[in-house]
């Protein structure tokens, strides 16, 4: 099983990642990246293993172990899939050592020919999204010796259903789109909570799956970017203590989205009410455009080899990206993340009782992790700029 180090140091490098969106609609999956990076520096050398280290936030030398135990996690997780496959040259000669680190039917062989070896590529993508992803988000071509990819899919469904309607929003970028929306009413307050980070104040919805996989949503200030609400989400599941759950917030508009007051009610038992959207998002990622990020700075070096490890003909990393797609709906989540490197909610009634509303409205752009509820690995995280509206929910 992934330790706590590892979901850790997953979580940072979503933390890094998230903090460089655009404020454009995206999603992007780092455990589908993590593992990769983990057999990359096991491989590695010089200073393309140490920016790889850097990157993986361990030491290479427990990298690959790591990267195999958070895949055996994804794989034992009901809800979850994860896959590794490897495709090397026959003129390639691949270190068994670094062979050893991989399952044995993850490795399968190039042909040489760019237009056949693509067709198999893209058939193993969609076949391990289940048809989420439909192509692999390299291409090759006559120079490439080695790929290394990854396929993670996410299903969970909601314990409560929402219920599909329309939605308005009052102000922002939504306001004159013809909203497609999902209600719920809980009696369960702290599903909500309102948390001070340095982007201003953030709120966040708890949204409970099966198999024990969650999806929050978060709504920073209408000025926070897509960067800052998702870097301080991330940052928030690491620092509970400084959420302020639904039942200890004041009344008045403690937090973006929220309003808190007392009402007349049947029976005196508090309510959160929420209103969000259904959405759909993909994304394509060229890693390469923040290798530093990644640690690919040096391996991506062509004029030597950075990879002894992987093998004795000298390699360099020559593209990495990865496509994905999630999808937020009345009845639950999916998503599928495809990662490759080349080389890697009667009648009138009375109201005797007054009690505590919470209303939660996620009505302009938002932000959102899909995370395991144990260990608090982040899974998924994106944000949604354009919403579904009830032309296209019909």
């Amino acid at each position: 099983m992934a330790s706590h180090g590892t979901v850790k140091a997953v979580n940072d490098l979503a933390m890094r990642w998230t903090a460089v969106l655009p404020h454009a609609g995206t999603v992007l999956a780092a455990a589908g990246v993590w593992p990769l990076l983990g057999l990359l520096a096991h491989g590695a050398a010089g200073a393309a293993r140490r920016e790889l280290s850097d990157a993986l936030s361990i030491p290479a030398d427990g990298a690959a172990t790591a990267a195999r135990d958070l895949l055996a996690t994804l794989r034992a997780t009901h809800g979850l899939g994860a896959a590794l496959g490897l495709w090397s040259r026959s003129t390639l000669p691949v270190e068994p050592a670094w062979l050893d680190q991989l399952p044995a039917e993850a490795h399968g062989h190039l042909t040489g020919d760019p237009v056949r070896d693509q067709v198999h590529l893209d058939t193993w993508a969609a076949n391990r999204t289940q048809g989420q992803i439909d192509t692999m988000p390299i291409t090759v071509n006559d120079e490439t010796l080695l790929v290394l990819a990854s396929a993670l899919t996410l299903r969970t469904d909601w314990i409560r259903s929402f219920t599909p309607g329309g939605m308005e929003a009052g102000t922002g970028p939504w306001r004159d789109m013809n909203l497609a929306g999902l209600h719920r009413t809980t009696r369960l307050l702290n599903r909500v909570g309102v948390v001070d980070t340095e982007a201003g104040p953030l709120t966040e919805l708890q949204i409970i799956g099966t198999h024990g996989i969650d999806v929050h949503l978060y709504l920073g200030t209408p000025e926070a970017s897509a960067g800052q609400v998702l870097t301080a989400a991330v940052g928030a599941l690491h620092n509970r203590r400084a959420m302020v759950p639904g039942d200890h917030l004041p009344h008045g508009t403690p937090g973006p989205g929220l309003s808190v007051t007392r009402v007349l009610s049947v029976d005196g038992e508090s309510v959160l009410r929420v209103s969000t959207v259904p959405f759909t998002v993909t994304s394509h990622h060229d890693l390469l455009n923040h290798h530093d990020l990644f640690g690919l700075g040096t391996a991506t070096d062509t004029s030597q080899g950075h990879f002894p490890g992987i093998s004795a003909k000298p390699l360099a990393v020559q593209a990495a990206a990865q496509a994905m797609t999630a999808t937020f709906g009345a009845r639950g989540f999916r998503s599928a993340a495809a990662t490759a490197f080349t080389t890697v909610v009667g009648g009138v009634p009375r109201f005797p009782f007054r009690a505590r509303e919470i209303t939660v409205r996620f009505d302009r752009p938002f932000g959102f992790l899909a995370l395991h509820r144990t260990s608090r690995l982040v899974l998924n995280a994106g944000w949604v700029a354009v919403p579904d509206t009830l032309e296209e929910a019909a």
